[in-house]
């Protein structure tokens, strides 16, 4: 049987959780993802469970958040004065925002607390500092 090495182009079928359980993705009811493997396209501890995989087989895997979204980058979180923000912005802690850097590049972020004077606004992934687990089942191997 072929085994999936660095370069192939596998489809796996996975769900990810959170150490309390809670499903925070899964493919199920969608197309696998398909992706290079060894080629950066998915986060580092899941792509290094794959090489030795065969069509067929199913694995746990335990990710840190050191191989996955990183730690939470304190300096990711900005408070701006409200009045800066438009009238029309919702801002509910949790809700998802993008914002523009100087550069023009778009940034997600989500809002994390609102007071009367600011708004602070979380750039980090919202997995970003938590451990993560994926079930998963390789479900095709094209070779490199």
């Amino acid at each position: 049987m072929t085994q999936a090495k660095a370069g192939d182009t596998v489809q796996i079928h996975y769900t990810g959780t959170l150490n309390d359980g809670a499903t925070f993705d899964s493919s199920a009811g969608r197309d696998p993802l398909e992706f290079v493997v060894g080629s950066g396209q998915i986060i580092p501890g899941l792509d290094a469970a794959i090489p030795g995989m065969t069509v067929g087989d199913k694995k746990t895997v335990q990710v840190p958040c050191a191989d996955a979204y990183g730690d939470l980058n304190p300096d990711a979180r900005q408070a701006i004065p409200r009045e800066e923000i438009p009238a029309d912005i919702p801002l509910d802690p949790g809700t998802q925002l993008q914002m523009q850097t100087p550069q023009g590049q778009v940034v997600p972020v989500t809002v994390a607390e609102v007071t009367e004077a600011e708004v602070t606004l979380d750039a980090n992934h919202p997995l970003a500092g938590k451990d993560l687990t994926f079930d998963i089942e390789m479900v095709a191997i094209k070779a490199a």
